[in-house]
């Protein structure tokens, strides 16, 4: 299996099999609109892919490893040999907070990934990335990982877009696999969102909707809730589902088994 070079929360490399069972053998373009560490579209055979999100960093990097390549790895290295020290992931985290959307910040993204508590991303509400500093002892330089990503990218088109606007590229025989932010498993727990923005019930209900009209083959991967998902999924077959060890909450040592779901739209089948 191919690994992603970003660290990610909720990241499907676990499930890759789960969802390829759930695919026709042969795809002529496969959708992400919640592209995440595209660990996904690494693994799935297609003839091309839309690799989208909403969060513009990712996007950055994205872009930035298709066209430069083994340089841009190169680049990315130089900030891997400075000290594994915490007021250098400070100064640079302020200096990614300070400068626009360019090469620097793309690297200093995948820098922060893989420095930064538990590999997450997130930002505040005035859009700064805000995760603490992660005290590991020793840090990967995922070239190899980067590499595979190149290989593979004359096939992907990068959109810095919202699931909406990827509906609206769908064509008929497409593959569309949305992974939103996960509905909490319970009355304490919160969206989350690793941009400025929060994915609300009623964007997973907007979701299903197009999901729901969409004449693409549309997958949706979600907790299960009883009643809740029930209810959101009710015109879906969500007849696979399983149980995966996640960690929960901010402590990465804090896991349990939950159940998720992986939610079926195809409207050529009824």
């Amino acid at each position: 299996m191919s690994k992603s070079f970003l660290k990610w929360a909720g990241g499907k490399s676990k499930s890759i099999s789960f969802i390829e069972e759930s695919l026709p053998f042969n795809i002529k373009r496969f959708t992400e609109p919640f592209a995440g560490s595209a660990v996904v579209s690494l693994n799935i055979a297609a003839d091309e892919y839309i690799l989208a999100d909403y969060n513009e960093d990712l996007i950055n990097v994205f872009t930035f490893l298709k066209q430069e390549k083994s340089s841009f790895i190169e680049y990315c290295r130089t900030f891997f040999r400075t000290a594994n020290k915490e007021e250098i992931y400070y100064k640079n985290r302020d200096r990614f907070n300070s400068i626009s959307i360019n090469i620097e910040r793309a690297a200093l993204f995948i820098y922060l990934n893989r420095h930064s508590f538990n590999g997450l991303c997130r930002y505040n509400s005035s859009g700064k990335f805000n995760v603490p500093f992660g005290r590991y002892k020793t840090i990967y330089f995922p070239e190899r990982e980067m590499e595979v990503f190149i290989k593979k990218s004359d096939r992907f088109q990068f959109k810095c877009c919202g699931f909406e606007e990827t509906f609206k590229m769908c064509e008929d025989g497409d593959v569309y696999y949305a992974d939103p932010p996960y509905i909490p498993l319970n009355d304490t727990a919160y969206f989350t969102s690793y941009t400025d923005e929060v994915f609300s019930f009623e964007k997973q209900n907007a979701l299903v909707s197009l999901a729901e009209d969409s004449n693409c083959l549309v997958l949706i991967s979600n907790h299960w809730v009883p009643g809740v998902t029930e209810e959101l999924y009710k015109n879906g077959n969500t007849d696979r589902r399983k149980y995966i060890n996640r960690s929960i909450g901010a402590a990465g040592d804090s896991r349990k088994k939950v159940e998720e779901v992986l939610v079926i739209y195809n409207k050529h089948l009824g």
